[in-house]
């Protein structure tokens, strides 16, 4: 039984794009580290700045406060500039989500605050929000399939429901034992996807739990891993490229079988012997305009905190740390794929996707 997301086929180009072809070898990422931290420094973990101050005693004089002074200044500033999401509120699976099918996959821990989805050679699973969602901010803390997971989809996406869909991808490509998951995301407007990046994940996310999020309002798409944002898709509707905007979306997650596609562009097949196969989670925060009434009210002029001044485009230090995803982890860009796109897409640019 296969299922992924409404409006997709197994012949569909965005499952069977170029991408799906290429073979990757996985090289060490360790002493990886942000380009340029001479003002800043970010921790390997790339948590938010730590500035630290040394004051010497009886050295301080005029001179000294004022560099305090201007210190103190400058971290207010750093601070207020900065527009990371706020904090995701942990709930149970029970209060915003409710299974699709293969109910009896689904096992349920901690009260259900925690669930496992379970993948075996007769059926995958899924779950789905209860509401539909106009903007807002959108987490899960996923543990992936560990150990051999070729031919496996663990996927986390917003969609639409009708024939030109709109529609915003994770998607994590499982691959043997010893190498890389692939992170995949694309973002599909009008029932138009083919916009597909790969990252590999600068952790083995098989160990623990990570937070994947989608920031989304009427400016831009933001995806992050841990806070490190990793793509981003803005508004280009004066480019003549659509926008997600009038088309409520549930939040959907699954774990099937895609070894016609997924690992090495299905040359790899899921081993069945090693099932079942387990994807962890929890968290479940969604915070985001519910459009139970008519969408044009989550169109909501600056009164969410997602449409927020310092939300319509990342800080100078998200964009570093974009830079240091795209320069280190970026396996595939469908906006440098001449052979797929002979001319940029127009949103490339301004995404700063090159």
């Amino acid at each position: 039984m296969r299922k992924k997301t409404i409006g997709r086929t197994p012949d569909d180009p965005a499952n069977r794009s170029p991408t799906a072809n290429i073979g990757f070898k996985f090289k060490s990422q360790n002493g990886s580290k942000m380009p340029d931290q001479k003002i800043i420094a970010l921790p390997p973990d790339m948590h938010r700045p730590v500035i630290t101050t040394t004051l010497l005693p009886g050295k301080m004089g005029s001179h000294g406060w004022a560099l305090l002074l201007a210190g103190a200044m400058f971290l207010m500033a750093y601070q207020a500039m900065a527009a990371a999401p706020r904090r995701p509120v942990a709930m149970p699976f029970g209060r915003n989500y409710v299974p699709t099918w293969a109910f009896d996959h689904i096992k349920y821990s901690n009260g259900g605050s925690q669930i496992e989805l379970h993948l075996d050679k007769y059926t995958g699973t899924g779950f789905q929000s209860k509401g539909n969602y106009l903007f807002g901010h959108f987490s899960m803390d996923i543990k992936l399939v560990p150990g051999d997971s070729a031919g496996i989809v663990t996927a986390f996406y917003l969609s639409s429901q009708n024939s030109e869909h709109d529609e915003i991808d994770f998607e994590f490509l499982g691959n043997r034992s010893g190498q890389p998951y692939i992170l995949q995301t694309n973002v599909f407007t009008g029932g138009k996807g083919n916009r597909e990046q790969r990252i590999y994940l600068w952790f083995d996310p098989t160990r623990d739990f990570h937070s994947y999020s989608v920031m989304w309002n009427m400016y831009q798409i933001v995806f992050y891993v841990d806070d490190v944002p990793i793509r981003v898709f803005k508004n280009c509707k004066d480019l003549g490229v659509r926008f997600p905007f009038n088309q409520p979306m549930k939040i959907y997650s699954s774990l099937w079988n895609a070894d016609d596609w997924a690992t090495r562009g299905g040359l790899e097949k899921t081993d069945w012997s090693k099932a079942p196969f387990v994807a962890a989670y929890k968290g479940f925060h969604i915070d985001g305009c519910e459009a139970s009434v008519e969408a044009k009210f989550c169109a909501t002029q600056g009164k969410r905190w997602w449409d927020q001044r310092e939300f319509q485009d990342l800080d100078s230090l998200q964009y570093r740390r974009l830079g240091w995803v795209r320069q280190k982890y970026t396996i595939y860009n469908y906006c440098t794929d001449r052979s797929r796109y002979p001319a940029m897409p127009p949103e490339c640019r301004r995404d700063r996707d090159v």
